[in-house]
């Protein structure tokens, strides 16, 4: 039988919005209590070396205050994690970052930086802070983090989100157009297919050996309903801009009901 999954709602994009003015509004504290009182399992948040959205009073003031556990996300950066360990949120996930992107491009590349992994990892056990490692789903990647000691993996599913905004959306008719994807359909729908694949089986054997599994990264509601039916061994979604984008029309408290609806088993 399946596992029910939780769902970590990223409060980032409220910051997003409130810094593409400079200004003090929209707060994502205000959005605290909405997350609770509908049910979220979970607030992330991404604690950039730029401080392109969520700031360090940000980041205290949920942590201090949220009736929800926290999840942050963070770099490697000594600074950063000097940060997280004062906070101690209950879970760090560990991610990359370029300051030139957009949005997260890809899973942390955890065998070139052993040495500083395994520092970081053991300054945050010290804390009793959980640690996630965000990888590209590979069997090399699981296995790694197992030896690395971490409690959670969380699989990126931009690939994944890609091709399925390239299938079944408008994106290719775009300025956004993902060149390389722009492809007959017919290779498309097996690359999809391939990407399901790879989550349910690799998802099946990082819980074999005792990692908690989470997906997230371009994950929306047209998208979300292929994972939740073929990737089985799935405890938790992290979904952040889908939902703010949704609740510009829905309101906040509709948009986590209706992805929740979504993710049910």
């Amino acid at each position: 039988m399946m596992n029910s999954i939780k769902l970590g709602v990223n409060i980032d994009h409220i910051a997003v919005l409130r810094e593409a003015r400079k200004i003090a509004d929209p707060n994502p504290l205000d959005a605290l209590g909405i997350l609770k009182r509908v049910g979220a399992d979970q607030i992330t948040i991404h604690l950039r070396e730029d401080r392109r959205h969520i700031n360090d009073k940000d980041a205290k003031d949920i942590i201090n205050l949220s009736p929800l556990p926290v999840n942050l996300e963070c770099a490697l950066s000594p600074e950063i994690i000097d940060i997280v360990t004062s906070l101690k949120p209950h879970r760090a996930t560990l991610v990359p970052e370029k300051r030139e992107e957009v949005t997260t491009e890809g899973g942390l590349n955890i065998f070139n930086e052993q040495e500083k992994l395994k520092e970081v990892i053991e300054r945050l056990h010290k804390r009793e802070i959980e640690v996630s490692l965000f990888i590209d789903p590979t069997l090399p990647n699981i296995k790694q983090a197992k030896n690395l000691g971490v409690e959670w993996i969380e699989f990126h599913t931009g690939k994944y989100a890609n091709i399925y905004a390239m299938l079944f959306g408008n994106l290719e008719k775009t300025p956004h157009s993902i060149k390389e994807l722009e492809l007959p359909r017919k290779e498309l729908y097996s690359m999809l297919e391939e990407e399901i694949i790879t989550l349910s089986e690799l998802s099946q054997e990082a819980s074999k050996i005792g990692l908690k599994v989470a997906l997230g990264h371009g994950l929306n509601y047209q998208n979300i309903k292929d994972i939740v039916q073929r990737v089985e061994f799935v405890e938790e979604f992290n979904i952040g801009q889908s939902i703010i984008a949704h609740s510009i029309w829905v309101g906040l408290e509709r948009a986590i009901l209706e992805m929740k609806e979504l993710i049910k088993r």
